[in-house]
Order: structure tokens, then sequence, then C-alpha cells
């Protein structure tokens, strides 16, 4: 599959997706518009005071954690490949009496309108997994950030996407060295959902993701990793007294969320 088969079908896969998810308890789009911050304490920890920054949010889904920024005082824009999402971001914007600008795009697509613009870049959770090369990300990422301004980045750790979907085995290569394509049914956050949905992503290491933010030019500012995920997205996990999630039996031995903060120099 070439990769623009891929990012289209991984498009219509989010558009299913964006219709599961407003719906779902995972979300839970009422306790958000009553007011929730859907950012996990790590996020929060890394993005530091946004009040009164320009943030621009890669593949935003539709929208709680752009709009949780903005709720922070952030001027707030987010990008995303899914239509439906976008669509969907708008709807909860005005829901929320927010304001928020939405764009529609491919985050390895430059978008010379966004060239530095933004105090912040942010992007988080199940993002970079669905492109095959970091080189455009990263230098987008550049692109984007005024000089001195600011990557906010928290993913899953590679080591999880290692694991069949049910965590009982290794299934794939820590490293980029293969385009998986999985068939799921419903979704994490609406696992019986009637529908299966066919995805294309690709693992990334971590020397992968710093090289290529390093070779844009960016400083690491700080790397940090969380044996347990603040979300409940993987299967057969038990809660932490400290509120995250981890797989039963392998608790404390596997990392599960890592966070950077990169700078654009002066």
């Amino acid at each position: 599959m070439s990769d623009n088969a891929a990012f289209e079908a991984n498009r219509k896969a989010w558009n299913a997706r964006a219709l599961l998810h407003v719906n779902s308890t995972f979300y839970d789009v009422e306790s958000f518009v009553a007011g929730r911050n859907s950012l996990s304490a790590i996020e929060l920890e890394l993005l530091g005071d946004v009040q009164g920054k320009k943030v621009l949010h890669l593949q935003c889904h539709f929208g709680q954690d752009t709009l949780s920024m903005a709720r922070m005082g952030a001027t707030v824009t987010g990008l995303d490949l899914s239509d439906t999402s976008i669509e969907e971001a708008r709807k909860l914007t005005e829901r929320c009496g927010l304001k928020a600008s939405w764009v529609l795009s491919n985050v390895i697509d430059h978008r010379p309108e966004l060239d530095g613009q933004f105090d912040i870049v942010f992007t988080s959770y199940g993002t970079i997994g669905w492109l095959p090369d970091l080189k455009p990300w990263a230098a987008n990422i550049k692109r984007y950030l005024k000089p001195g301004g600011r990557l906010v980045f928290v993913e899953f750790h590679p080591v999880m996407w290692m694991y069949d979907n049910d965590l009982t085995y290794v299934q794939y290569s820590y490293f980029n060295r293969e385009t998986i394509v999985e068939e799921e049914q419903g979704s994490y956050a609406a696992r019986n959902a009637d529908v299966k949905l066919s995805s294309t992503c690709w693992n990334h290491d971590l020397g992968e993701v710093l090289t290529a933010l390093l070779n844009e030019g960016l400083r690491i500012d700080r790397f940090t990793e969380l044996d347990g995920s603040p979300h409940d997205c993987f299967a057969n996990t038990v809660k932490g007294n400290d509120g995250l999630y981890r797989i039963k039996g392998m608790e404390g031995k596997l990392p599960m969320v890592y966070g950077v903060s990169a700078s654009r120099p002066l």
C-alpha cells in the first residue's frame, strides 16, 4: 500500500472513530462541556503556564485537549487529517463558548500560513504512529514555532506498540522496520462498537523520534518516561493508586508513556 493510500484509509478510519468517540464514556463530552480539563498531569507539567500563548495542537482529534488549553488562556489552533474530527471540534467549540481555529490537513503537509506563528506546538497520544517518516513532521514543527518557541510532545511508548492488541506477546519490532496493517473491532474508546476499522501504522523508536527533532536544530530540554498511562486505552489494565493504568501482571515493568519538551533556538 502506498503512503497516500494508507493516509486515505486512516482518514476514513478516524472519521468513523470521531463519531464513536464523541458519544463515548471514554471522552465524556458532557463533563467536558461542563468544565472538565482533559489534559493529564504529565501534559500540564510540560506545558506550564499557557496564558497568553499561541498554541498549535497537531493531530488534535475532535478538540478536547485543544479547548482545554483555550480554557487555560491560550489562543489555540487545532490541526487534524479527519474532516469529521474537525467538524466535531467546531461543534464542541460552540457548545463550550470558546474560541479556536481549526485546520484540516495531514500533519506532514507543510502549511506555510502557520510558519513562525506559535509559542508552543503541542501533540499527544497516538499521533506519530500514523506517520511512515518523522522527518517532515519534525520539519513542520520547527517551521511553525517562533524562535524560542517550544514543542510539548507526549506519546505512548514504542515498547507498547510491540505487543499484540491483548498485550500477551511481542508481535512487532521496536524499530520502524515494517508497515503494520491491522483491523480493529470497535475502538479504544468504544470497544464494543459494531464496526471494524482498518488502519495502517508504523512504530517509531525513541532514537528515531529524538534524532528527527535534533536534525531540525531543536534543543531537547526534557525527556521523561512513565510506567503507567493516564488513559485506559489498552487491554487488561489495572488502575494504580496514582490514577495511572498499567498492564495486569506487568505493573511497573513496562514504560508506557514518554514526554519530550524541546525548543527552537532564538
